[in-house]
């Protein structure tokens, strides 16, 4: 299994509480290397939300120079669907999230760790639901880059709510942005991917890459049947080249 090669740095990996959006308290995953973070990455987990996992990933990102902030996305929703380890619950409330609040906290976790870390970049990157976001929060003007594993090009119907912003409704405006999808992914069919394409056409610092065997979180998570350790560690080099860019 093929998970980020870890850098050569040593790492704090701690639990915060940030202020979102809206004063509320959300819970979040903080991690630092020794000496000055070349950078920070603002990490939108996937579905299920922050869990040892992200701790991990976390680290594995810090230990190549960068700050990372990793707040959860449920954290407004009542606390039965947050337990639950169904992903179905979770699934079943996303139409419910207020986007502007969403993206609002994405930016909160980039100003903790402006404040916290002194970095002067902060990039956002997301997987699969997170994906999603990051292709939101990369045209919202406060990050630097940003990286999208996997992310719904367009939104599945049942996820779509009065407050859900559709990421090609604004892909003309979004940051230098690296998109990565799996060409049998179900999530991310080859016709949404290729209506991104059109909407970059005129931008060079946006890319968009697709490993034709891949399904659905090929990447992050490498207990999974989907992950694919060849093609995940070909998409880490490159994520990595990116945001050090």
């Amino acid at each position: 299994m093929s998970e980020l090669v870890p850098g050569h740095l040593e790492v704090e990996v701690e639990h915060v509480t940030l202020k979102g959006a809206d004063g509320n308290a959300i819970d979040a995953i903080h991690a630092r290397p020794d000496g000055m973070p070349v950078g920070g990455v603002v990490l939108h987990p996937d579905l299920m939300g922050i869990r040892p996992l992200f701790d991990d990933l976390c680290r594995r990102l810090a230990t190549h120079g960068f700050a990372v902030c990793v707040p959860e996305p449920f954290a407004r929703a009542p606390l039965d669907v947050r337990a639950a380890e169904d992903p179905s619950a979770r699934m079943g409330y996303v139409s419910r999230l207020d986007d502007e609040l969403q993206l609002g906290d994405l930016e909160a976790a980039a100003d903790y760790l402006v404040v916290h870390d002194d970095v002067g970049t902060v990039a956002v990157l997301g997987f699969c639901m997170g994906g999603m976001q990051a292709l939101k929060a990369a045209a919202t003007g406060r990050f630097d880059k940003a990286v999208a594993f996997y992310g719904m090009v367009r939104p599945p119907e049942a996820w779509v709510g009065p407050k859900t912003v559709l990421p090609l409704d604004h892909a003309a405006e979004m940051c230098p942005t690296l998109a990565i999808f799996g060409g049998v992914d179900p999530y991310t069919p080859a016709d949404d991917v290729e209506a991104l394409r059109q909407a970059w056409a005129d931008r060079p610092d946006c890319e968009i890459v697709v490993y034709p065997d891949a399904d659905h979180g090929f990447v992050h998570a490498p207990e999974r049947p989907a992950h694919r350790p060849d093609d995940a560690a070909d998409a880490w080099r490159r994520v990595l080249a990116f945001l050090h860019d």
